[in-house]
């Protein structure tokens, strides 16, 4: 059977046009909740779903399978959510991704409380479990600068990758933003961006010299080549078209950028689990390694909070601290 709710589907569009969360988030917290249906149906979370043996049927009838999942969603207790993590504890998820199916939970039952469709949230008798802090990860300017130089700028295509790669740096905007970026986004003259970020907040950020020239020489190659002629027609009376296009002029997907991303690594042989991620990281480090305020910084990243932040600043100081101990003659 196919374990679906209707509060569930519910809550993902509440996010997705409400909160204004990224389809992606959206589809992450959508399925942590459809997995804990189906632990509350009975099925195996993670399993392909199998009929009871009962008639169930898609729908939220009393008498339905998922009639049974909506009654159990309403009724769940402490006991009812401490016995799913224990259940997944079978799976072998990481810490951090069973912190973030908590964090679904707690959202999903803080959002069926404020609408009355439960009387009490028994997240709140739910600790999440401590984690060890990952720091993220940032590659040295030496390794950027031969990542940039990878992709072929003669061609179209190639000069666009070379753009992409640029604006990533130069920016540390996040590859969802990046691929939502049209070209009345930039603003050639101020050589600034305008980026809609999560929860639909919009910021103006910066682009450096050598990401400005890199879009400008790929919208150069862009505007004569054949292959984009309806895209060009398109242009004089659209200018909320996409900036970065895909070989048939429609606009990237995530999954692209980090298909080229990662045809680009081999090819320079530097470390293949970079990610488009990874890049703004080293954005951050690399302003923070050369004195830029972490205010900026912050507002810079598009973070909400100060403290998501702060954890550059442990990066930057062990940069420091591997440079004293490599230099000063009383190190160690």
């Amino acid at each position: 059977m196919a374990t679906q709710s209707p509060t569930v589907e519910q809550f993902a569009n509440y996010l997705r046009y409400e909160r204004h969360f990224s389809p992606y988030t959206a589809r992450c917290y959508g399925a942590d909740l459809r997995q804990y249906a189906q632990f509350l149906h009975g099925d195996e979370p993670g399993q392909p779903d199998q009929a009871d043996g009962q008639g169930d049927t898609i729908g939220g009838e009393p008498g339905s399978g998922n009639g049974r999942v909506e009654q159990r969603l309403r009724s769940a207790d402490a006991m009812t959510i401490r016995g799913f993590l224990t259940h997944l504890d079978s799976f072998g998820y990481s810490p951090a991704t069973t912190a973030r199916k908590i964090a679904t939970l707690r959202s999903f039952y803080k959002w069926m409380l404020k609408r009355g469709t439960v009387q009490t949230n028994p997240m709140l008798l739910i600790r999440t479990p401590k984690q060890t802090k990952r720091l993220p990860k940032a590659i040295s300017v030496d390794q950027v600068e031969k990542l940039l130089s990878a992709p072929d700028n003669r061609d179209t295509l190639g000069s666009r990758d070379r753009a992409i790669l640029e604006t990533l740096y130069s920016t540390g905007v996040r590859v969802s933003e990046l691929v939502d970026l049209n070209r009345n986004d930039l603003d050639q003259t101020g050589q600034t961006m305008n980026i809609r970020g999560k929860g639909k907040k919009e910021r103006v950020v910066p682009l450096g010299s050598h990401a400005i020239a890199a879009i400008r020489h790929y919208l150069t190659l862009l505007e004569p080549d054949q292959r984009f002629t309806a895209l060009r027609q398109q242009s004089m009376t659209d200018p909320a078209i996409p900036l970065f296009v895909n070989k048939n002029g429609g606009r990237l997907s995530t999954r692209s950028v980090r298909r080229k991303l990662d045809k680009y690594l081999k090819g320079c042989g530097l470390d293949p689990t970079i990610s488009p991620h990874t890049l703004r990281h080293s954005f951050a480090t690399h302003l923070l390694d050369n004195g830029a305020d972490l205010r900026s910084v912050q507002e810079l990243l598009g973070h909400q909070s100060l403290s998501t932040t702060q954890i550059y600043t442990h990066l930057s100081s062990m940069r420091l601290r591997t440079a004293y101990d490599e230099a000063h003659p009383r190190a160690v």
